[in-house]
């Protein structure tokens, strides 16, 4: 069950199902949590981008298999980098690897029990607290609101001991591990359940580059760029070689001239 304590404003959340029972179940599954506030609710996909504009939820259940304009569609016209949190909705789990490359928190298979809904809404509420506190943090006000987290916020990493809190200067690389990225940072091997691309909006484009499709790596620990067999990798300070594909060898170049 949610714990709404500290929490500085309420989770606003839009549901987008085409299904109304479907609706109804989220509601239920939501029910219990008293910090969060249900805005709106869509049928469709033409409803859920009218609904984002207008509501500026902080996190959307968004269904991936709707008439005319999916899930994915969704997306991609409302603007990756404007969508809120976003947890995917399916009935196949074949739209894992796509709904991560979308940049989603989560994705959820129905029927969804609810011990897995807690724990999609656990993550989403750890983001949004982390996101309020650097942005009162970057203001000076000590709280804030965002749509989405910020470039260059913390990492929370579920241990088995609890979470750990990592910074982005303490990440050597990440790299893709079937549906989590892989961080690699204090020495070891850390998972999260979330995509690269989610992963990349969150970090300084600065300082992280995403040099192959599976892995971003912090410019800071390149030691040196050498041919490969196939075109050019990348050597970092722990000796770790990573793949550096064509079309990113620009931007690691203009990224390392701006170290």
């Amino acid at each position: 069950m949610s714990n709404p304590t500290a929490r500085s404003a309420p989770i606003r959340v839009l549901l987008v199902d085409d299904e109304p029972l479907a609706r109804r179940g989220l509601r239920q599954l939501l029910a219990p949590h008293a910090d969060v506030v249900v805005v709106g609710e869509c049928r469709d996909g033409r409803e859920a981008l009218a609904a984002l504009g207008a509501l500026r939820p902080d996190l959307v259940f968004l269904d991936v298999q709707m008439p005319e304009l999916d899930g994915f569609g969704v997306i991609r016209e409302h603007g990756p980098a404007r969508m809120p949190l976003t947890i995917f909705l399916t009935a196949y789990d074949e739209f894992a690897l796509p709904a991560f490359d979308a940049q989603a928190l989560d994705y959820l298979v129905k029927p969804v029990s609810e011990d897995r809904f807690d724990a999609a809404l656990a993550r989403a509420r750890r983001q949004l607290v982390l996101a309020r506190l650097e942005r009162g943090a970057d203001s000076g006000t000590g709280a804030g609101t965002s749509d989405s987290p910020p470039a260059g916020s913390r990492f929370l990493v579920p241990t088995a001991s609890g979470e750990l809190v990592l910074q982005p200067d303490e990440i050597d690389w990440i790299g893709a591990d079937d549906y989590y990225a892989a961080v690699h940072a204090r020495g070891r091997r850390h998972l999260l359940r979330e995509s690269l691309a989610a992963l990349e909006v969150r970090l300084d484009p600065r300082r992280f580059v995403r040099v192959h499709r599976s892995a971003i790596v912090n410019v800071s620990r390149v030691t040196a760029v050498r041919s490969a067999p196939g075109g050019t990798a990348v050597v970092l300070r722990d000796g770790t070689t990573l793949p550096v594909s064509r079309r990113r060898r620009e931007a690691l170049a203009q990224a390392l001239r701006d170290v």
